[in-house]
């Protein structure tokens, strides 16, 4: 099975996810280093839309700009958010997968279970 990690190496969840997908047996692992190479705008609607989550529940909040930028206000929209993550990667909460069988934001890491 192909999984999709978009990992930042200085988190202990995003290591830990990471960790348990190497761990597993079949598994054919990419790995995303996002704030060096932070995914489009376009699949990250993609990612959160396939995950069943809204933009804002994806948003990094804590140690990111996101609350100075007005992303945290009740009227804050998704394309608001996405275009902001788009163009500061740190925006986006970690880690996110993608497997055939779904896209979970991996928060606790052990919600990575549920799609490998």
């Amino acid at each position: 099975m192909k999984a999709t990690i978009w990992h930042n190496p200085k988190c202990g969840t995003s290591r830990k996810t990471k960790a348990i997908l190497e761990e597993t047996t079949g598994i054919d692992l990419t790995v995303i280093e996002y704030l060096k190479d932070a995914p489009s705008r376009a699949k990250l609607e993609q990612l959160y839309s396939d995950a069943g989550i809204t933009p804002k529940e994806g948003l990094r909040v804590r140690g990111s700009p996101a609350e100075e930028l007005g992303l945290t206000d009740d009227d804050a929209t998704a394309d608001q958010i996405l275009d902001a993550m788009a163009s500061e990667p740190i925006l986006i909460e970690r880690p996110l997968v993608e497997t055939e069988k779904g896209v979970r934001l991996c928060r606790p890491q052990d919600t990575v279970r549920e799609i490998i």
